[in-house]
């Protein structure tokens, strides 16, 4: 009897691990239910990740600092009421006032609430994504949709310290990758970096906008940086430390390999429209959202290859 018991606890922690160890961004097939966002993840004692669900069901990650002076936030969510609930959950573990934010992203689904941050917030933004939310600015107000958003100046440099009292922040620019003015923020004490949508854990890589080989060079310059052992995304599952890492290098590995199928499927002499209907993507067929993004990334590369997108 005894011996059974223990061959049960046995297979019930095999059972635990293996469930642990699924690798995705799938909430469902991860085993997290949809009730348990939004939700932090404690990084450290003052270093806190955000994660919120948005359409079609992964997640958005926002990255919190609190510092004796103030909280910092580097991102947003996608809407005015995502963004007014993680602003209250804040409160929950600091009464101190959010006073610095990261446009680590400029894309909507990281602004399209930031108009709820509060009217003296300073602002950290790249040149490129300024003038990109100046873009969205305009667009928007010539749709009669609500505006966007518009920082008042972008930092001065690519690599900017920010002190919070008792915990400071390292604001870097590593390289194009997502958007153009993809911001990272690093937080030294903590051996962390946020690295907002240049990493999506097992999200298939999504080009709309984005620049495919900086993109890998922009990772590998994370990668590099000698004291980071823990890598924040800005979409999918926060991992623990040596799991951040490995998918780190595995998201690197698919952009990659998404930029040499098109590649091959360019030289083969398809039309763009006949590479996305035999395009093969192995592996990365199974990553979150490969059939919605994996057409958007063939076009955006194709363009790429034909020097269209510098």
């Amino acid at each position: 009897m005894r011996l059974l018991f223990c061959l049960c606890l046995c297979l019930a922690a095999t059972g635990l691990h293996a469930q642990a160890s699924v690798r995705t961004a799938d909430p469902a097939v991860r085993g997290v239910p949809l009730s348990a966002f939004p939700r932090f993840v404690k990084l450290s004692e003052r270093v806190y990740g955000y994660e919120e669900i948005r359409q079609p069901g992964f997640t958005t990650v926002s990255l919190i600092v609190i510092g004796r002076n103030g909280v910092l936030v580097a991102d947003g969510q996608g809407s005015v009421q995502a963004t007014q609930t993680m602003l209250d959950r804040i409160k929950t573990i600091s009464p101190l006032p959010v006073k610095w934010y990261v446009v680590g992203s400029d894309h909507g689904d990281h602004t399209a609430g930031n108009s709820v941050l509060p009217e003296d917030m300073q602002f950290v933004v790249h040149a490129n994504s300024l003038a990109q939310l100046k873009k969205d600015s305009a667009a928007a107000v010539a749709a009669n949709r609500p505006a966007v958003i518009v920082p008042p100046v972008a930092m001065r440099s690519d690599d900017e310290i920010i002190d919070l009292g008792g915990i400071s922040v390292r604001v870097r620019f590593l390289g194009r990758a997502h958007t153009g003015g993809d911001l990272m923020v690093e937080v030294p004490s903590e051996n962390l970096l946020f690295m907002s949508e240049a990493y999506l854990n097992r999200v298939f890589p999504a080009m709309r906008s984005a620049y495919g080989a900086e993109w890998v060079r922009t990772i590998n310059q994370a990668l590099a940086l000698k004291h980071v052992d823990r890598f924040i995304p800005g979409h999918g599952f926060i991992e623990n430390a040596n799991v951040s890492r490995e998918e780190l290098v595995a998201f690197r590995d698919a952009v990659i390999a998404v930029i040499a199928e098109v590649t091959r499927l360019k030289a083969a002499g398809l039309t763009v429209d006949q590479a996305i209907a035999q395009a093969n993507w192995g592996p990365y067929a199974k990553w979150f959202l490969a059939e919605q993004q994996s057409p958007i990334a063939i076009r955006r590369l194709w363009t790429e290859l034909d020097g269209a997108s510098k």
